[in-house]
Order: C-alpha cells, then structure tokens, then sequence
C-alpha cells in the first residue's frame, strides 16, 4: 500500500493511505498546489464532491482547509476502505463517504455543491455523461476542477477560465460565464 501527502491546510504533511488498484492516478503535489492557489487557500463554509475520489485526496486537501463539508464517491471496494481508513486516521467528521456509481451519484443527488472535483478514469467518457447533471450538483458561483487525458475548454455551461497541464494530464478550472 502506498500514501499520498497533504500540502496545506491543517492537516498538512500528514500522509494517507492509497489502494493499489489499477489505473487510480493521484493528483500530483505541483498540481494540487496550482488548484488551490487558484481556489484559494481557505475553503470555510464551502460544499465540495469529489465525484470519482479515487484517493481522496482531493476532497481532503478542500477539508484540510476549511471545507464544511466534501463529499467522496468511489465505486471500488478497495478504494473505498482506504478513504474510511483516511478519515478515521484524521480524523474527518466532515468528510461524507458515498460507495457507488458516481453518475447514479450525479442524477439522484439533493445536496449542490460550491465546489466540484471532476477526475474520472479515462477513456470511458464519463465527463460526457456527466454534462447534464452538472447544473443541478453546481450551486451558484460553483466552480468545477477537472482532470482529464485532453484539454476540456467547455463542460455543460461551464467554461474554463484556468487551465494547465502535467505530463499527459490537462486539468483546468471552469466556472458559468
């Protein structure tokens, strides 16, 4: 089993644990510090999903720096018990964690969110089947992080305002004109 780091707030430095399963792809440390540099470092009263979570670290990174609370959803099993794993190590009462389909997620949610980390597992074009559920998990002013094997300028009517790039990575953040 390997860990991943978190690089700010305050849980910063502390180490989590990451499943080994195939094709997870944490977000690098060079990455996450851009994301949160465009966010902004404090994240209090913010409503965040992690959609495909993955590791989690993402969402954790948002509680370690204030959010009120994030949401993690993760399909596999063995990904799944190293972020309840994550969030009793923290420990991370305001860290919800939902196992299952993050488009069922998607469709059925009640809760919007400030803030949306969109990472899916490539080649299955998840953000595609995203797009239309997007205007009722993003409250106003949401903002949307996305990961993704080619650029992605417009999702739904979210448009990117910042984007870079990591190796084969394009990420960017979107937001409504």
């Amino acid at each position: 089993m390997s860990r991943i780091r978190i690089i700010g707030g305050q849980w910063r430095s502390r180490l989590l644990p990451v499943a080994g399963v195939p094709g997870l792809r944490p977000t690098p440390d060079s990455v996450r510090e851009r994301l949160f540099n465009w966010l902004g470092q404090d994240l209090d009263g913010l409503h965040c999903l992690d959609l495909f979570a993955g590791t989690g670290v993402l969402g954790f990174e948002a509680a370690s720096r204030g959010a009120a609370s994030v949401t993690l959803v993760e399909r596999d099993v063995r990904a799944f018990a190293r972020l309840r794993e994550a969030v009793e190590l923290l420990p991370a009462p305001q860290v919800r964690l939902v196992r299952g389909d993050a488009l069922e997620f998607a469709a059925h949610s009640p809760q919007r969110f400030d803030v949306i980390f969109l990472d899916p597992p490539y080649g299955h074009g998840l953000l595609d089947k995203l797009q239309a559920q997007l205007g009722r998990l993003a409250a106003d002013g949401a903002l949307i992080y996305c990961e993704a094997e080619h650029p992605v300028p417009v999702l739904g009517d979210f448009r990117a305002t910042r984007e870079g790039r990591a190796g084969q990575v394009h990420y960017q953040l979107l937001e409504r004109p």
